[in-house]
């Protein structure tokens, strides 16, 4: 009785451990999106791509297909976004953060963009993976919607 008593008290003692930490990563995650968003919106690209995994093996998906690697994606950024107006003004809206296992996370939401070229809007699904204590964007699938 004694042992199951124990048993259950480190279960829960784990069990909120982990809670806990899995709290402080998606606040961590959250942040990083948030000042991704806060760059966007003070037309600053380079800064924005510091929320992504500066590696040839980052991934975005879109609708001109699969773009690998970070300056790809950055020159695909730039192409799509060539000046301040096409910028606009970026909001986030983050439906879930989900872990997928210890130091890789999935994020589903939406953008808004307002801008003076047209308004848009879309869905997003990121992966985030945890490089030497910094949360970046390994994978980045967004899509328009009508």
């Amino acid at each position: 009785m004694k042992k199951l008593f124990l048993l259950c008290c480190f279960i829960s003692v784990f069990t909120r451990a982990q809670n806990v930490s899995q709290i402080d990563d998606e606040k961590a995650i959250i942040a990083v999106l948030d000042a991704q968003m806060n760059a966007w919106n003070n037309y600053d690209i380079e800064s924005f791509m510091q929320g992504y995994w500066k590696s040839e093996e980052l991934k975005f998906y879109g609708a001109g297909g699969v773009i690998k690697g970070w300056q790809s994606t950055l020159d695909r950024f730039k192409k799509s976004y060539p000046t301040k107006a096409h910028f606009g003004n970026l909001r986030f809206v983050y439906n879930d953060v989900s872990i997928i296992n210890e130091g890789a996370y999935s994020v589903m939401g939406e953008y808004h963009l307002t801008r003076d070229v047209g308004d848009t809007n879309g869905i997003f699904m990121l992966i985030l993976k945890k490089f030497d204590g910094e949360w970046k964007v390994i994978a980045d699938t967004s899509a328009k919607v009508k």
